[in-house]
Parts: C-alpha cells; sequence; structure tokens
C-alpha cells in the first residue's frame, strides 16, 4: 500500500519484528515515546499487535528533556482544566476517559493539588506511563535514533523536537516543516518562598489552597517590568525562524506588548484577594510542580531569559526575593507539519497510508491534545490494517474536531488548542455561555460513546 517515494530514506521493516511476535498480525513500529507515542503504543498492543517502539532516550536527550523515562512533561505540570462542562481540554480528558487512555490513568494516580486544573507530579507521571509501556508484553522498546521514515505499519510521535536526520527526512515527503519557539517557567523551592509576602488561594476562592500567591504593589510590578524588558536573553539558534505560539509565549515578549499586558494576562490580580480581603495591583502564582508541594512553578512565566538574569529579575517580586530556583525556564524550537497539505483527517500521510503521525508534530497543541492524537492515530491504523476504513469522530466531538483541524486546507496553518470554538455549533445555542458549553459538552459525550459503540 506505501506510495514513498523511492529516494526517500526508508528504514528496514525487518528490524521491526520483537522477540515472539505473531505471524498473523503485522508488527508495527511506533517511533518516539512521548505521551502520543506511549497511547498509540498501548492501543496497539490492546488489540493484539506486536509493537516496536523507538525512542533516543535514555541514551540521548534533545534540549528540553533531561528524564530518562518516556511521556516527560517539559513545560508545565497542569493538564489544564478537568471539568468537561465548563472547558473544553477537560471535555477532551473526558472522552480520552471513554478510550481507556493510559495518560489519564496516569494523571489520577499522581495529581498534586491544582484549584479547577488536572497538574501532576511530573516525574511520577512519566515514571508510571513507563511501567505500564516496559511492563507489556507486546511492546518492545528500543533506544534509538530512528532516521528514516518507515515504510509502514508505523506511527511517527517524534514531536516537536524531531531530531535532524528524521525531520530532513519527513521534510523530503511533506515539505518543509515549520518552526516556532516554546518555553517553559521556572521552578523555585517551597522553603524559599518568603510567605510574609505571599498567601494561599485560587482564583475567586476556588480549590482551596492549591496556588500561592504573589502580590506586587504598582511600583512592584513596573519595575519588574522594566527589569524584564531590559533583561539580556539566551541565544538562539541561527538556524531557526523565531516564531512564538500565543500558547507559550516568553513572559517577555508578553510584556514588550505593553507596561499593563502582563496585568490583564499571567499576573490578573482579578479575584486573588489576600487573606483579609485586599485587592492587589498585580499577582504572580505558583503552582505546586510535585505532590509533596516542595517545589513550586511559576506559572505564565515561559522565559527566554539567560540564568543568571532570571534570578535576578524574578528575585525583584517580593516573595521570591530569596528564592532558590530548582530549574530555570528554557526556550526550544518546536516543529510542526503543513498537516493539511500531507495528511489525511484520520493522521496518516496522504502519500502513504500506512505511515501515520501523532502528536505536537501534527499540529495539535498541547500535552492532552497530542495524547489524543495518539489514540486516534492508533485506532485508525488498526482499521486500516484490518481492511476497513477509518472513520473519524464527528466534529461534535473535540478528538474529532481536532481531527479535522489537522487536514483542513488553510493559508496559515497553526496548532491548535482544545477550545469550545472548534465544535460543530449547537442548532439553537443559548446565549448563557455556560449553559451553551454544557450543551456542548453533553453532546460531545453522548456522540463519543456512540461512536464507540459503533
Amino acid at each position: 500500500m506505501s506510495t514513498l517515494d523511492p529516494n526517500t530514506p526508508v528504514a528496514d521493516m525487518h528490524a521491526c519484528a520483537p522477540e515472539g511476535a505473531t505471524d498473523n498480525l503485522p508488527c508495527v513500529q511506533v517511533i518516539g515515546a512521548g505521551l502520543a507515542g506511549c497511547e498509540a503504543a498501548l492501543q496497539l498492543a490492546a488489540a493484539g499487535y506486536e509493537v516496536l517502539l523507538k525512542d533516543i532516550k535514555p541514551g540521548s536527550f534533545t534540549p528540553a528533556h533531561s528524564n530518562p523515562d518516556f511521556a516527560e512533561l517539559v513545560c508545565s505540570n497542569s493538564l489544564k482544566g478537568e471539568d468537561p462542562y465548563s472547558n473544553a481540554c477537560g471535555l477532551l480528558k473526558a472522552e480520552m476517559r471513554m478510550f481507556g487512555s493510559v495518560m489519564m490513568e496516569a494523571a489520577d494516580a499522581t495529581r498534586v493539588p491544582a484549584g479547577g486544573a488536572l497538574a501532576v507530579d511530573r516525574d511520577r507521571f512519566a515514571s508510571c506511563i513507563t511501567e505500564h509501556i516496559r511492563s507489556n508484553p507486546r511492546i518492545r522498546t528500543v533506544c534509538e535514533e530512528v532516521q528514516a521514515v518507515p515504510a509502514g505499519p508505523c506511527v511517527i510521535c517524534t514531536g516537536p523536537l524531531t531530531t535532524g536526520p528524521l525531520n530532513d527526512a519527513i521534510s523530503l515527503i511533506c515539505g518543509s516543516p515549520l518552526h516556532f519557539y516554546d518555553a517553559s517557567a521556572p521552578i523555585v523551592s517551597r522553603e524559599s518562598i518568603d510567605m510574609s509576602k505571599a498567601f494561599f488561594g485560587d482564583r475567586y476562592g476556588k480549590g482551596g489552597d492549591d496556588y500561592i500567591n504573589c502580590p506586587l504593589t504598582k511600583d512592584e510590578y513596573y519595575a519588574f517590568v522594566s527589569a524584564l524588558l531590559s533583561a539580556e536573553k539566551a541565544e538562539l539558534h541561527s538556524f531557526e525562524k523565531s516564531e512564538i505560539f500565543e500558547g507559550c509565549m516568553p513572559v517577555e515578549v508578553m510584556a514588550s506588548r505593553g507596561e499593563d499586558s502582563l496585568r490583564f494576562a499571567n499576573f490578573k490580580p482579578v479575584g486573588l484577594n489576600g487573606p483579609s480581603g485586599e485587592r492587589h495591583f498585580a499577582v504572580l502564582q505558583l503552582r505546586k510542580e510535585t505532590e509533596s508541594g516542595e517545589a513550586y512553578n511559576l506559572v505564565g512565566c515561559q522565559t527566554n531569559l539567560k540564568f543568571g538574569e532570571q534570578k535576578r529579575v524574578f528575585s525583584m517580586i517580593p516573595a521570591l526575593h530569596s528564592a532558590d530556583f530548582l530549574r530555570y525556564g528554557v526556550m526550544h524550537r518546536n516543529t510542526f507539519l503543513n498537516s493539511p497539505e500531507c495528511l489525511n483527517a484520520d493522521f496518516s500521510l496522504k502519500s502513504s497510508p500506512l505511515v501515520f503521525f501523532a502528536g505536537q508534530i501534527t499540529g495539535v497543541e498541547g500535552y492532552v491534545e497530542s495524547a489524543a492524537s495518539g489514540i486516534l492515530a492508533a485506532r485508525h491504523l488498526i482499521s486500516r490494517l484490518q481492511d476497513k476504513n477509518p472513520i473519524i469522530p464527528g466534529d461534535d466531538t473535540v478528538m474529532g474536531a481536532l481531527s479535522r483541524h489537522i487536514s483542513t486546507p488553510t493559508s496559515n496553518f497553526q496548532p491548535m488548542n482544545a477550545n469550545f470554538g472548534i465544535l460543530r455549533p449547537l442548532s439553537q445555542a443559548p446565549r448563557d455561555k455556560k449553559a451553551r458549553y454544557r450543551l456542548l459538552a453533553e453532546r460531545s459525550l453522548a456522540s463519543m460513546q456512540a461512536y464507540l459503540n459503533g
């Protein structure tokens, strides 16, 4: 079935078969053991297929990775909102649970308090998923840097930091990948936060004491912004374009849009009154990084400042004047395909129907969205291997709407998060947003259940 160009580098399929592979079902390669790759591998294994899961870890790491386990969370430990009736990412999580998502199982087992969001202890989370992979008898893991596109059947889930040779091989098939920069926030130790200048609490009193809030006065805020704008940034790689994706914008870039821009975004004080009801000019929130609460990350403070500058500037926030930085923020290149030109809605390559892509490389943006695409890509590949036509979930579901996003032609394709705006509109939508979101969610869950029931 493969129609790859004969000049395109293609991996040797004879290397695929794990020991003990069955004769009646083909072995499937999954390239990349991030969230999408792990979901794909486990879906395939559950359907009876032998899986060869290849990843460069722990033999080597990309500039953004450090944990030898699979499914490492790089930018944040938050998986966003959890309520399916008010948050589209929460609705996506509910859909994924219906597929038996390993990500959702691991998140439930390793969650840390985060108000209305689902946040996890990232090391325990990665360890949990890695154990699922390594203990599955149908999955064999190999530490290897893949340098050619397999002829199929395969699912390529190499993510936004696909290494050079494979990136070049993919480019020959799909055209030049697009690039943008992604950034992560610093993490500080709990014991180094001055709680005499901070207070616990979630916005509008939701979630109890899940966040530490660090208020700033007017003078403190403007001094911080001034220092942020004048701070020295880390040198970017000359071979990459500097295209910032709005969803992971560095805090210094946001601040450059106006001295008050942070007060209406990352440092918004609304709903964060102090213990005595006092209001603040601006507030930085810190969120637990681990279940034990010994580490907190600076919410919304993704940055590309040099490490020394990060310590200097963020220490200007009163509660962080003596902060011990356990990890500094980093900025790295993300890569995504011009998917509408080369991928079908089932995540298969238009030129080779047994080669599938999943994860952020396809243009879905976010941890949960990436994992969801891995689930779908694997299930669609199973359909192909069973000589069935893959059926895409309806566009009234988040998973179905994201599938259509990556395959709908557009003049300026950009990554997409889960949001209610991508769902097919209601025929009669109430004006009240809460009521509208609830109806969209109820319709989505019913539609997905019908999809799974066949």
